[in-house]
Order: structure tokens, then sequence, then C-alpha cells
């Protein structure tokens, strides 16, 4: 085993702790203790040599003991004989080294297998300095900044709660420990506390899988209770990395119903909901319980061949209802990212999932009295100059909407949330000059912009979560409005539809609408029309707004009269000058005419016009009526 301690240990501590761990974890082997960035062990410990031989030390003595003398106490009064630690301050060391180094180390192995980091390695690389690898450091105890193990917490990290949860279950220096060595339980499998992430300061949970698979139990609990409890008070953002196999089934008396037990997380989150970001990421598989902490959580991001989530697992499944399917099959981020619509991102590897969130963080205050931190603006990605060009004179042409986004939004600003589900609507962060806006807009590349159910549900919860968090909102409309058929109304498009109506209603932070082409039906109240108190209803050139579209209507209107001319080519003459007649009284020149809308804007000017705005309205104050709350969710 290797540990790696602070460059301010002496000789007398690294051999100390040397002696602690060759206690409390037999049969590990030789103990190395290096101190500080140095490349050579100061303290070689191997218990299997006599007790004459059992420790050198680059002191030069067996461990440094006789420089010690006792100061007439016990045995925990033994100091330093120049005022240093006490063997009490060692062995303390020792302990808390012991818990650092995880649960049994055949489950680390198997976390290095399966490519994923250690839990305390998780944690250098979200709060530390160094980006470690699974399996490069050693199984012996801690995170390190190479090769070693090492005793000391992330550079980031401001403390830990609870390192010593359940110490009696399982440690040696316990009254009654454990004689099962393979029953490792430190910190009781998840670690609490306090860090700087993305110059931030965050309340953080991550379990630590290499004991009993990241379950929780009766402490555990306890830690996470308190820290959600602590973050209510401090306002400040939660992450929680999550590994966990869900409740220890077999000590559930002490956890799952209590009035303090795991069913108040969920109490908890709904507390913190709206009030603090919660961003969760997925490292494992998450079941039963353990998958509420996720869709609870405002942001969720998955990783790629290491995550998965689900009501039960596929044993349970099969059970139940007979089915025989596989975890990612069953829930994996391919189910929640494109299908259900639980998880936001994503990631590639453990680094990208820790770079997603720190990119997020940029968007979202510390909690909702706060207001979103502004950064120097810059220019676009693309010149504002080709926006005109990009959207087609036929409203039924299909073309990227992120093309027109790219060409307003600061460069490098763009960041998409749930890209796969529906697809209808691109819901995105970005900037504008600087300022922090929350996008929705029609994705006329996909289904014509119509909006289906999971589009809806998509934008309103994610207007819901701009307006917690005080993010303005730009709604980009270019939709030919709610899709109609039998099978939407099965899958609850008047439910799904009405809470983004509900959403955009309610939200009382500034907010701009662009008619950038076609606004039809009920597409222009849900995209947040004239009539949802917008700060601004501008249009583009080419943008209509009407009740249906033009062939749509003509059919509607003039159905009849187009059957009785009997010659096709005067039919089709008649129906192509109808048809422009309508499109005369719904374009944007008529509806600012008659201030429908407020302005229409030159397309290369749109960029600058938006800027303009939402620095004029950022200070704006909305009324709602007094009531509890409303009956739409």
């Amino acid at each position: 085993m290797r540990v790696r301690i602070a460059g301010t240990a002496s000789d007398e501590e690294a051999a100390a702790i040397a002696s602690a761990l060759a206690q409390h974890r037999p049969g590990s082997g030789p103990i190395e203790v290096y101190v500080g960035d140095a490349d050579e062990p100061t303290v070689v410990h191997d218990p299997d040599e006599t007790a004459g031989e059992a420790a050198t030390s680059g002191g030069g003595d067996a461990g440094g003991t006789d420089s010690v003398a006792t100061t007439g106490g016990d045995a925990g009064g033994v100091t330093d004989a120049t005022g240093g630690p006490t063997d009490r301050e060692r062995a303390l060391r020792a302990e808390i080294a012991d818990i650092y180094a995880g649960g049994p180390e055949k489950y680390r192995e198997r976390l290095a297998e399966r490519g994923k980091l250690f839990v305390r390695d998780r944690l250098e690389l979200w709060f530390g300095e160094t980006d470690p690898e699974p399996g490069t450091t050693d199984p012996g105890a801690g995170t390190g900044d190479d090769a070693h193990g090492s005793v000391d917490p992330p550079a980031g990290l401001l403390f830990e709660d609870g390192r010593f949860a359940n110490f009696d279950g399982w440690h040696p220096d316990s009254p009654d420990p454990d004689a099962d060595t393979d029953d490792r339980l430190p910190a009781d499998g998840l670690l609490t506390g306090a860090a700087e992430f993305a110059d931030r300061e965050v309340h953080f949970m991550a379990n630590d899988f290499t004991v009993k698979a990241g379950s929780m139990a009766e402490h555990g609990v306890e830690k996470f209770l308190r820290m959600q409890q602590r973050a209510l008070k401090t306002g400040r953002p939660v992450l929680y990395l999550m590994d966990s196999s869900g409740g220890r089934i077999d000590q559930q008396r002490g956890f799952f119903a209590n009035r303090e037990g795991i069913g108040k997380y969920y109490y908890n989150h709904s507390m913190l909901s709206g009030r603090v970001p919660q961003v969760c990421v997925l490292y494992g598989p998450s079941i039963a319980g353990a998958a509420y902490t996720p869709v609870f959580a405002d942001f969720t991001v998955m990783v790629e061949g290491m995550s998965a989530m689900a009501i039960a697992s596929p044993r349970m499944v099969e059970m139940v209802t007979g089915e025989e399917i596989d975890l990612q099959e069953l829930g994996g981020p391919e189910v929640h990212t494109r299908h259900s619509g639980s998880a936001d991102l994503v990631a590639e590897d453990e680094q990208h999932a820790r770079d997603l969130v720190a990119q997020l963080m940029t968007y979202l205050p510390d909690n909702s009295d706060e207001q979103p931190p502004r950064t120097e603006g810059t220019a676009p990605e693309k010149s504002p100059d080709g926006i005109d060009s990009v959207v087609p004179e036929s409203p039924n042409e299909g073309y990227d909407i992120r093309e027109v986004i790219e060409r307003v939004a600061d460069a490098g600003s763009v960041f998409e949330l749930q890209p796969e589900f529906g697809a209808e609507i691109v819901t995105a962060f970005a900037r504008i000059d600087g300022r922090p806006v929350g996008i929705v807009a029609n994705q006329p590349a996909k289904r014509a912009g119509a909006i289906f159910p999971d589009s809806a549900a998509k934008a309103a919860e994610f207007v819901w979560k701009c307006d917690a968090f005080n993010v303005p909102l730009l709604y980009l409309c270019d939709t030919p409005g709610f899709m109609a058929g039998s099978q939407v109304e099965k899958e609850g498009i008047l439910e799904q539809g009405k809470k983004m109506i509900y959403a955009t209603s309610a939200a009382t932070v500034p907010k701009q609408c662009v008619v950038v082409r076609k606004a039809y039906g009920a597409g222009i109240y849900a995209m947040s029309g004239p009539a949802y108190d917008p700060e601004s209803t501008i249009a583009l050139p080419s943008g209509e707004i009407a009740i249906m579209g033009p062939e749509a209507a003509i059919n509607a209107v003039y159905a009849n009269k187009l059957d009785e001319i009997d010659d096709p080519e005067e039919r089709a003459q008649r129906e192509a000058e109808l048809r422009e007649e309508y499109r005369q009284d719904i374009d944007a020149h008529r509806m600012a005419s008659e201030v429908v809308i407020d302005e229409i804007v030159t397309p290369s000017d749109l960029r600058t016009e938006l800027a303009a705005r939402f620095a004029f309205y950022e200070s704006v104050e909305k009324e709602r009526p007094d009531k509890k709350h409303g009956t739409v969710l």
C-alpha cells in the first residue's frame, strides 16, 4: 500500500501513520508513506518483518519513537518533544487514511475494469488540480496526483462531513468491529461536504461504489439529509455525484419509512426545487429510490457506457411482467435522453461530464434571489448579416433554427439541453452580449417545427427552470402550431400544450418573442406572443401570424367555391390568388401596421436589437395574482 501525506509532515508522523495502517489493514503488504511530492518513500513498514526491523525511515531510526516523550498522561498524551502532534493525532491521521481507502480493494479493481474512477479520485477530478484516470491510483488508500495514494483532500474541497459515519460498524479501532474484512463501510458509503467548483461554492454528495455498491443506509441517509437541509440555509447549489444501487434492503428498518429516512430525500428535493440549482451526474445504475434524485434534479447528466436509471431492475421487471430486457435497454442514456426526457445530456466519459456541468453552471445564479453571472460579450460565431438568407421564403421549407441562433448568440455560448428529446423545439442557454438567456426555438428541420407532446413538455420545463433562476427568455417562433391527430391526442397534446402555455404565462423574467417566419394557431400563444406579457414581440420581414397557414385556410373557407370551377387551370389560378390575398392579411407588415407586434426588425440587426431590449428590460418587475399556487403541473 502506498500513501501520500502532506509535505509538512515529519518523519515521526509518517512512521506513526505507517504503523497504524499496518494494524488497521492486515494483509495489505508493505506500507510506503510518501511525504509531499517526494519520489521516494519516507517510511516503509513491512508487517511481516520482526518488530525491531518493522519500519525504516528517512530519519534513520526504526520509526522515530526515540523523539517522543510522555506528558504524564495516558497513551493519548504522548507528544513530540518539540510540541508537535501527539500519537493520538497520528493515530487519527491513520484512521482517516484508512477511511479514504474506501471499501474492499477488489471492488476498486472492478471500478478500473469498467473505466470508472474511485469516488475519492472522482472528487479530485471535480475539485482538485489533476485529472485522475481510472486505475492509475493505488488501490491501497485514497486519491492522488500520481501513481500513489493520498490522504490529502482535493485542493478545492473546503470540508467533508461525516467521514466517521458508521465507524463503529467496521473499523478495527471500534469497540466491536466486524471480523469480516470484506465488510468495510468507510463513511457509510456516502461522501458529503462543500467544495469550490467552477468559481462557485457548492454542496456535494458522492456515493462510494466500493462500499456495498454505493447503497444507502441509516448513517448515509442522515448525511444526505443534512446536506440538503444546509443547502436550504446557505442558498448554494448542490451537486449529486451518484453511483448507488439504492437502499440496503437488509437494513431498511433504520432508514426506509422513518420520518427522517430516505423518503425525506424527495421532500427536501422539492423544497430545494427552484431555490438553488440541483445538478446530478449519474455514474452507474440508479434503481428504484436511487432513480428519483436524478429526476428531481434540475439538470441531469448521464455517462455513456456507465449510467442507467429505472424504477426497477431488469430482474424485478422480469419477475413482475415477464419481460426480459437488459439494463441499457431498460433505462440507459438512449432511453432517457431520446424517449423519456428524464436526462438532459450524455457525457462521453467522467471528464466530459465534469466539463458539461462546469459550463452549465456559468448560466445559473447560486439561488433564486440572485441574478445569473454576466461575462464580457463576444461577437457571434457567424455574422448576423446572414440571418435573412438562412430563413427560406416559403413557409413550408425546412431549415435548421440553430443557424439563426449562432448568428444571434455570443460565439461559443450556446449550450443546448435535451437535443434528442422533443427535437421539434430547441432549448438552450446562450449569451447575448454577455447576458445569459434561455432560448426556446421552434425547429423547422424537424417535422416542420410543429409542437408535439414531448416538445411541449420539454419547453415547459425549460421555461420553468429559467424563470426560477432569473434567466431571461428568448422565443424564436417558426411553427405551424400544435400537431393534430389521434396519436398525439392519446399522447396528451392538450395536456402538455397546456403546461407549455402555463409556464410561458407564469414566467416573470423578461421575455422577448421573435416571429422568425410562421406563427400559426396556438403556436404563437405557447411561444409568448403578444397576449403573453412579453417585453416585446418583434418580427423579421418573413414573419406571418395567423389562425392557420394559407393552404389550410383557403381549403377551409373556399373549398366549395373552388370546387364549382370546372377548369383545372382556372381553379389553380384562383386558389393562388386567394392564397396571396390571405398572406397579405397575415404578413408582418399588416401586423405591425395594426400594432399587433411592436416592430419589424432588419434581420442583420436582430442581435443588436435583442441586446438592447434585454439590457433595457433587465430590471423589469412583474406581478402575478396573489395565490398559494397554480393547479397546472
